[in-house]
């Protein structure tokens, strides 16, 4: 029998939340998946308190961008208000995840962004991994911190929180929230070393287009500013 769109969707968080938990970016009952339901205001999203080992496709919730549960059952993650403003104001997003990532996440807690280290932050996230300011778990106030850290990249850290990505697909949010833990893991380490060498905005220039043509997910008005 043939599965229709909406199940396919709820499958592919379940994907993606198992991906993230496989890889041990989340442990149980923290985090959240969530992809775009096409041109609807709509998302699907884990579940609060998620479990990710036992999670099926049934409870995963369906909402809309006014925060209404659309399904029944499950409670929807306490962080859908934080996903729902970045897809209000990113129309080409459709996926995001937030995870603890050990590393991101003790980066988070000391306020420390992540420069570019290596040619793949330019190419897959835009660029530095910065801290957002502190916001509230579970409201509005930590979506708008979250876009406000983004600005025209696909990563950002949440001030003593976590990570959070978003992407074109659900396939490019799994592979920025395993980058953000793999570059803050890599970045920790050499500060034990010694002093990282930070790669220049002109070396970086070559990978622009790729990032723009590839990954890049934010509004057209931001490129304007920046062009400016």
């Amino acid at each position: 029998m043939a599965i229709n769109k909406e199940d396919q969707l709820r499958i592919d968080v379940v994907r993606g939340a198992k991906a993230v938990f496989t890889k041990g970016l989340v442990e149980a009952g923290e985090g959240n998946v969530s992809v775009r339901h096409g041109k609807k205001e709509e998302l699907f999203i884990t579940p609060s308190f998620n479990q990710y080992e036992t999670l099926k496709k049934d409870e995963i919730v369906h909402l809309n961008f006014e925060g209404t549960s659309i399904s029944a059952g499950k409670l929807p993650s306490t962080e859908a208000k934080m996903h729902i403003e970045i897809y209000k104001t990113r129309p080409k997003v459709q996926s995001i995840i937030h995870t603890h990532s050990p590393f991101a996440t003790m980066l988070s807690i000391v306020r420390k962004s992540i420069p570019v280290i290596m040619e793949e932050m330019y190419i897959f996230l835009g660029g530095s991994v910065d801290v957002s300011e502190f916001g509230e778990a579970h409201t509005l106030e930590i979506g708008e911190a979250a876009l406000k850290a983004l600005d025209t990249k696909n990563a950002a850290l949440l001030a003593n929180h976590g990570v959070i990505v978003c992407g074109k697909s659900l396939d490019h949010a799994i592979k920025f929230a395993e980058l953000v833990e793999k570059l803050a893991k890599m970045y920790w380490g050499s500060l034990q070393i010694g002093t990282p060498y930070v790669i220049s905005e002109k070396q970086l220039e070559p990978f622009e287009k790729l990032y723009e043509s590839m990954f890049a997910n934010y509004p057209r008005h931001l490129r304007k500013r920046i062009e400016k």
